[in-house]
Order: C-alpha cells, then sequence, then structure tokens
C-alpha cells in the first residue's frame, strides 16, 4: 500500500463518492466508503485517469478479499472518481519507479479479477468514462455493469505491443462471443457503451444524471436481498460461463511475460507516453 489505512475527512469527490451517513476512508490510491451493507470502492487517481499503479492494484485486489466475506458487506459497488473509469495499468508509474517482476504484476491483476469473480457477494460497476486495459477487465468482471453513454469500453493491449490480461480473453468472449472479441481484442478500437450493451457485454447505459442513483437502487436492494441465495445464484451462473477462467489467466500470464520484455512493447510503451504512434519492428 501506498499509504497507511485509517479514517479521513472526506473530500468534495469523496463526499459525491459515498452516501450520506457512510464511513469514508482513503486508502492508497482508492477510496471506500461503507453505508446500509454497501461497500463502495472508488478508484481515485484522476491525475492519472485513474490509471492503476501496482501498489493500487494489490490493495484493490486486499480490499475485495478481505471485506468480501464480512458480514456487514452485502455488495460491492466499484466505480472511478471523475469520469473514467480506469484507463489500465500506469505505464507512467512502470516507467518512471523500480522494476518489478513482470509475474508479479500479472498474478496481482489476475487476484483483483478473481476476488471480484469469487466474492461471495454481488460486485456492481458504475461506469462513466473509459474503461481501458486491465480497467475494461475490472469492470466486466463485475456481476452487474452499468454505464452512462460516455462509458467505452477498450482492450488496448494490442496498441502497445501486449495481449490482454486480467481474463478479458475469456470475460469478452463469454459475453460477447468469439468474433466480436477477436474484433475488440486484435484491432484495439474502443467499444461505446451503446454497442457494449447492444452485444451483450454490459448489462445496461444510463443517462449520465441517472447513472448513480440507478447503482444506489441495484445496490440497495441486493443489500436487502437474501445474501446466501444471492452467493449461490452468482456462483452457479459464474461456474456456467466461466468455467476456464484460470486456463484463461494463465495463458495471458505466460504470453504477457513475453511480451512485457520485448522490442515491440517498448516502442509501444514509449509511443503511448510520447504521444506518437507507434512503429512495430517484429
Amino acid at each position: 500500500m501506498t499509504e497507511a489505512n485509517g479514517a479521513i475527512a472526506p473530500s468534495e469527490a469523496e463526499h459525491d463518492a459515498a452516501p450520506s451517513g457512510a464511513t469514508v476512508e482513503r486508502i492508497g490510491g482508492l477510496v471506500v466508503s461503507h453505508d446500509a451493507g454497501v461497500l463502495r470502492i472508488t478508484i481515485a487517481r484522476p491525475e492519472r485517469m485513474n490509471a492503476i499503479d501496482l501498489d493500487t492494484m494489490r490493495t484493490l485486489g486486499d480490499l475485495v478479499e478481505t471485506r468480501a466475506a464480512e458480514r456487514d458487506v452485502r455488495v460491492i459497488v466499484l466505480a472511478g472518481e471523475g469520469g473514467p473509469f480506469s484507463t489500465g495499468a500506469d505505464l507512467m508509474a512502470a516507467a518512471t519507479g523500480p522494476a518489478t517482476d513482470p509475474r508479479v504484476v500479472m498474478d496481482t491483476a489476475n487476484r483483483v479479477v478473481r476476488a471480484i469473480l469469487t466474492a461471495p457477494v454481488p460486485v456492481v460497476a458504475q461506469v462513466d468514462g473509459a474503461a481501458a486495459g486491465v480497467g475494461a477487465s475490472i469492470a466486466l468482471a463485475a456481476d452487474l455493469t452499468y454505464a452512462s453513454p460516455k462509458a467505452y469500453f477498450l482492450l488496448a493491449f494490442v496498441n502497445i505491443g501486449l495481449m490482454p490480461d486480467g481474463g478479458s480473453s475469456m470475460l469478452v468472449p463469454a459475453s460477447i462471443g468469439r468474433a466480436r472479441a477477436a474484433e475488440m481484442a486484435l484491432l484495439g478500437e474502443r467499444l461505446g457503451a451503446g454497442d457494449a450493451h447492444a452485444a451483450g457485454l454490459i448489462t445496461r447505459v444510463l443517462p449520465v444524471e441517472d447513472l448513480g442513483a440507478h447503482v444506489d437502487a441495484v445496490a440497495a436492494k441486493l443489500a436487502a436481498g437474501p445474501r446466501r441465495a444471492l452467493e449461490l445464484t452468482k456462483r452457479s451462473i459464474t461456474a456456467a460461463t466461466l468455467a476456464r477462467v484460470e486456463a484463461a489467466f494463465e495463458i495471458e500470464t505466460e504470453g504477457q511475460i513475453e511480451l512485457l520484455g520485448s522490442a515491440d512493447f517498448a516502442e509501444g510503451a514509449a509511443a503511448m507516453l510520447g504521444r506518437r504512434k507507434p512503429s512495430f519492428g517484429s
């Protein structure tokens, strides 16, 4: 974690992210609130468009794993502060920080998605902007994903010489089929919220002004529901649709470790950070 845990006086943005009366704390790059059975985790790195560095990813995995098991948590809501849900891994932090074993990076991302999929409570994603890279994986791992018309989903990996990870090579085709998934993954083009809903990738699209209230209403309904019945229902649906997700994690991890050490990724990352078009050589 990048900061010590502890309750803080919530900022204006944190007030917006939490219902009145909720307890609010900042934990590293996340803002966490808990009220009436609803645990809301907001990715709060707006200066980086909510890109996720390794510490934030690790903290997110810790929170979902541990808090979902608490009896007073009955639903988890995931959101992003200030517009984007998450633009994926923070390449700037990776480029300027200490070198990290690629396997540690992959295992940390996989742990977050696995924690969402296996949480004993429903997980709801609120997407009001970009959900790209591993940010898309996290949003699509949720049981219910609601978006505004401003939202889009992007498997941006190929644009920087990488392959889909965070389970997205299974999460996406499980929802929209092989052909549409291949288009997203191989072309690296964004899918707008309306098209994502029409394809079956997300649950519903709501007007910007209605999105938060709708997610709050859904979360309240789930929090008041029969916890064990919801847990077993979620488990059954996940087993029926994502039975081979662990195999996907393994394939993605081995492939991504290779690609993270490639010249194409070095060029892709440099091009992204330099805001230019990459020139791939391999």
